[in-house]
């Protein structure tokens, strides 16, 4: 007899307001797999603790807790806690998805990957040869820059408040990925007229609209915000106030999700339909 679903959760703080719960019923709906996902607020100072809280937990009519996802601001802690690192978790060293095997845990980053499709499929927008200004080298830059390469942008600028982190994080990706052009700047000097700008700072959290100048944007260049909802409106509105196409995270949130989903039951969700019921179902307060 089957002990009923298989379980997973997000965690992090806050994450009251995540929408991981409905995109992954959708996917299991989807799939066909039997799964339950929930959401986990983690004390500030007790990230392990609640991760293998989580990880033991039990609940009845349902199987053991199989994986969770990590998100802010925990993504630089969840790799500690694995036996085994993916390369993209290692090259980022942060981590958003951990998987609770039996012969030990794993960790992985589906962020970055996530991100691409979006880009690719969802936005319509060719990575191959663009200069990019990714703002931010938190959990979440870590996690994108080396895809970002990969995926053929030729010049990559992450401009930061603190100028070290963004230094740091561009000489670890410089020996692993030395194709693309990288380079390390302050939030007041990083550059103009880029093709794709990647907003991945907290600015958006604060209610500041950019943490950069409108010089960075081009007309017709892309600017994506990888928080979503209405965080992310004021990033939007200033894209297009001054001539580019403003994007939020909500399709980088599914399609990583969907690789998400892939690492732990071996099969990969469509994206687009979940996407759009995601942005309907929101739209009307559902979620």
């Amino acid at each position: 007899m089957s002990a009923g679903p298989d379980r997973y959760a997000v965690l992090g703080n806050p994450v009251a307001h995540s929408r991981s719960p409905f995109i992954h019923a959708e996917f299991a709906r989807q799939t066909g797999q039997d799964i339950r996902y929930g959401r986990v607020s983690c004390p500030m100072d007790a990230f392990e603790a609640a991760v293998r809280t989580f990880a033991a937990s039990q609940e009845d009519g349902c199987g053991p807790a199989r994986g969770c996802n990590v998100t802010i601001p925990f993504k630089f802690e969840a790799p500690r806690l694995a036996m085994r690192i993916s390369d993209r978790a290692a090259l980022a060293q942060a981590a958003n998805v951990l998987c609770f095997d039996a012969d030990g845990w794993s960790a992985d980053n589906t962020d970055g990957i996530g991100l691409v499709r979006d880009l690719q499929h969802n936005a319509d927008f060719d990575l191959v040869g663009a200069r990019v200004l990714l703002i931010g080298a938190g959990g979440a830059a870590a996690g994108v820059l080396g895809p970002l390469v990969e995926a053929g942008a030729q010049e990559i600028v992450v401009a930061n408040r603190t100028l070290a982190r963004a230094v740091a994080l561009v000489e670890r990706h410089r020996d692993a990925l030395p194709q693309a052009r990288l380079a390390a700047a302050g939030l007041a000097d990083c550059g103009e007229r880029f093709d794709l700008v990647v907003n991945s700072s907290a600015s958006s959290v604060s209610g500041i609209e950019a943490p950069v100048a409108p010089a960075v944007l081009r007309p017709g260049s892309l600017a994506v915000d990888l928080m979503y909802g209405p965080a992310a409106q004021p990033f939007i509105a200033w894209a297009q106030t001054h001539g580019a196409r403003g994007r939020d995270g909500l399709g980088m949130l599914v399609e990583q999700a969907a690789e998400a989903f892939l690492v732990w039951r071996g099969v990969r969700p469509l994206t687009a339909p979940v996407l759009h019921a995601l942005r309907e179902h929101m739209a009307r307060g559902d979620v």
